[in-house]
C-alpha cells in the first residue's frame, strides 16, 4: 500500500493549489472524492462476490457429504428392513389364524380393507352446537349473546327516575 503521511499530503495539496488554481480546486477535489468512493465500493463488491463464491463452494462440498451419508443410512436401513422381514416371516410362519387372542381379533376387525383404521365420527362439539343456535331463539330463551361487565349490567337494569318527580 502507498504510505502517505501528513507531510506528503500537504505537499500534494500545495502542488494542486498552484497547478489547478484556487477557483477550480474544490470542484476537482469533489470529483476525486466521488471517484475514490466509487472505486472503494467496487473493490468491496468484488471482495463480497469472491467470499460468496467461496462459501458456495464450501456449501456444495458439505451438501455432497450429507447426501452420501444419507445414501449410506438409507441403504443400511433398507438392508436392516429386509433382515427384519426375513426374521419376521420365519417367526410367524408356524402360526395359524386360530392362535390370535380376542384382543388381536378385535383390533383386526377395526381395520378397514386397506389396512388402516376405519373412520369413527367424533362426538359433537358443544361450542359448534351453541354457535349453530339461531339468534331469534337465543333472544326468546334469554341466552346471553354478549359479554357485559357487572357495572354495565347494573347500569342497564337500574330503574330510571320518572320525569314527573322532578
Amino acid at each position: 500500500m502507498i504510505d502517505l503521511g501528513i507531510s506528503k499530503l500537504a505537499l500534494i495539496g500545495a502542488v494542486a493549489l498552484v497547478v489547478i488554481g484556487p477557483e477550480k480546486l474544490p470542484r476537482v477535489a469533489r470529483t476525486v472524492g466521488t471517484l475514490l468512493g466509487k472505486a472503494q465500493r467496487y473493490v468491496a463488491d468484488v471482495k463480497a462476490e469472491v467470499s460468496r463464491s467461496m462459501e458456495l463452494e464450501e456449501l456444495k462440498k458439505m451438501k455432497e457429504s450429507v447426501e452420501t451419508a444419507a445414501r449410506d443410512v438409507e441403504s443400511s436401513v433398507a438392508s436392516g428392513a429386509s433382515d427384519f422381514e426375513k426374521s419376521w416371516s420365519e417367526a410367524t410362519s408356524g402360526l395359524d389364524g386360530s392362535a390370535f387372542s380376542s384382543d388381536t381379533s378385535e383390533a383386526l376387525s377395526r381395520l378397514g380393507t386397506d389396512g388402516f383404521p376405519s373412520y369413527k365420527h367424533p362426538r359433537k362439539n358443544w361450542r359448534i352446537k351453541q354457535k349453530a343456535m339461531p339468534q331469534w331463539y337465543k333472544a326468546r330463551t334469554g341466552v346471553r349473546t354478549r359479554a357485559q361487565s357487572g357495572a354495565a349490567r347494573v347500569a342497564r337494569f337500574r330503574p330510571r327516575p320518572s320525569s314527573a318527580s322532578r
